[in-house]
C-alpha cells in the first residue's frame, strides 16, 4: 500500500522510514516507477506562491499541471515548454523528473531552463531548498537542474519553482508537405536557422508532414505565413484551432503497449523515419523539438527490433509506458560519472531507484 504524505516534512519521515522508496504522482509514465514503497504524491497539492509581476510561480509537486495553467491563464501567462501528459492528469513533479518536455521545447527550452528553485527530500531523509522563488535569487550550485529527467534517482521533489512568459497575442499554426524525409529534414534545418522564429516545429514522418507553430502579433504573422507559403508554394497550409498541439502533448498519435522517447540529432531522422516506413506499421514515430527528439509508439512484440535499431545507431531510448526487460531503458546507454557522483552524494544509503 502506498503511503500518502501531505506535506514536506511527512514524505521526508516516509523516506528515513524505508529502505527503498519510489515517488509516484499521476501515474501517467508507469515505465519509470520504480521498486520499494511507494510515495503517492497526490496530497502535496496547490500553488504557494505566485508573483506574477516577477513571472514565477511555486507550487507543490503533486499540484496538477492543468491547475496551474489555469491560474497563469488568468493572469495572461503561461509556461511555454507545455510539460506532456497534462490532461491525463499529470502533476507537476512527474514532467520535471521525467524530463517530459513540450512541443514548446524548441524555442523556448525544455523544463530544465524554466525551474529556478526545488525543494526536495535527499536520500538521508533530509529537506533540501535550492535556488530561489525570483530569478534574480536563483544563485549557487544548480541541483534543480539535476532533478530534472532524474527519475526520482536523487531525491523526492517536494516543491518546485518556475519562471513563466507572458502569452503570446495570436497564435497560427501551419502543416508543411514534404515530398520525403529527407527534404523534410532539409526544411527543418532551413526553419530552425531562419528568423521566422517558429515556437514549435515537430514531424509527423507517417505523413510526411511538418506540424509548425508561431506566435506573436496577427500583422507579422501574417506577413511570415506568406513567406512561407511563398518558400514552398502549394505545400503550405494553415491549420485552424490549436487542438493537435494537446493532442501532441498527451501522445495521442501514438498507438501501442510501448512509449519511447529517444534523443537524436537532426541528421539521424531521414534514417530513422525510413526504419519506420520499413516496419510496415509495427512501429509508429513523431519527431519533436525541431527533430532533436523523436517518439516511438509500438506493440511488445516489434520490443528487441527497436532495441536492435537503437543499439546499431548508437542511441538509448527511455520508456515512459510499457515494459522493458532492462527497466525503462532500451538502445545504447552510456555511463556517466557525473551523475554517479552526485547520486552517491545526495543518495548515500541507495533508497531511490537506481535507474
Amino acid at each position: 500500500m502506498a503511503v500518502k504524505p501531505v506535506s514536506a516534512e511527512e514524505v521526508a519521515e516516509a523516506v528515513r522510514d524505508h529502505a527503498r522508496v519510489t515517488p509516484v504522482g499521476g501515474r501517467t509514465k508507469p515505465a519509470l516507477v520504480g521498486e520499494g514503497q511507494e510515495l503517492e504524491l497526490s496530497g502535496l497539492a496547490g500553488i504557494t506562491d505566485y508573483e506574477a509581476s516577477e513571472y514565477t510561480f511555486t507550487a507543490r509537486a503533486g499540484t496538477r499541471v492543468r491547475e496551474v495553467e489555469e491560474a497563469l491563464k488568468k493572469k495572461g501567462q503561461y509556461l511555454p515548454v507545455a510539460p506532456r501528459f497534462v490532461e491525463s492528469g499529470a502533476p507537476l513533479g512527474g514532467p520535471g523528473a521525467a524530463g517530459a518536455s513540450g512541443p514548446g521545447r524548441f524555442r523556448f527550452g525544455g523544463l530544465r531552463d524554466f525551474l529556478i528553485g526545488v525543494q526536495f527530500v535527499d536520500g538521508t531523509g533530509e529537506l533540501v531548498r535550492s535556488g530561489g522563488r525570483v530569478v534574480k535569487n536563483a544563485a549557487g550550485f544548480d541541483l534543480p537542474k539535476f532533478l530534472v529527467g532524474s527519475m526520482g534517482r536523487f531525491g523526492v521533489m517536494t516543491e518546485l519553482c518556475f519562471k513563466v512568459f507572458p502569452v503570446p497575442f495570436e497564435m497560427v499554426n501551419l502543416a508543411i508537405i514534404c515530398p520525403d524525409h529527407v527534404r523534410a529534414v532539409t526544411r527543418l534545418a532551413e526553419v530552425a536557422s531562419s528568423r521566422w522564429e517558429a515556437d514549435a516545429l515537430d514531424y509527423d514522418p507517417s505523413g510526411k508532414t511538418i506540424r509548425m507553430r508561431l506566435g506573436g502579433p496577427g500583422e507579422a504573422l501574417d506577413q511570415i505565413c506568406e513567406d512561407i507559403e511563398n518558400r514552398w508554394p502549394g505545400e503550405v497550409e494553415r491549420v485552424r484551432g490549436a487542438t493537435e498541439w494537446m493532442d501532441l502533448r498527451e501522445a495521442r498519435w501514438a498507438q501501442g503497449e510501448f512509449l519511447v522517447k529517444v534523443p537524436i540529432a537532426l541528421s539521424g531522422v531521414s534514417s530513422l523515419a525510413d526504419w519506420v516506413d520499413g516496419c510496415g506499421g509495427a512501429v509508429r514515430c513523431w519527431c519533436s523539438s525541431g527533430g532533436n527528439v523523436a517518439w516511438l509508439s509500438f506493440e511488445g512484440s516489434a520490443l528487441d527490433a527497436v532495441d536492435k535499431k537503437l543499439r546499431g545507431d548508437l542511441m538509448a531510448g527511455l520508456i515512459f509506458k510499457g515494459r522493458g526487460p532492462n527497466g525503462p531503458w532500451l538502445g545504447e546507454r552510456r555511463e556517466d560519472a557525473i551523475l554517479e557522483a552526485v547520486k552517491v552524494a545526495l543518495d548515500p544509503e541507495g533508497r531511490f531507484p537506481e535507474i
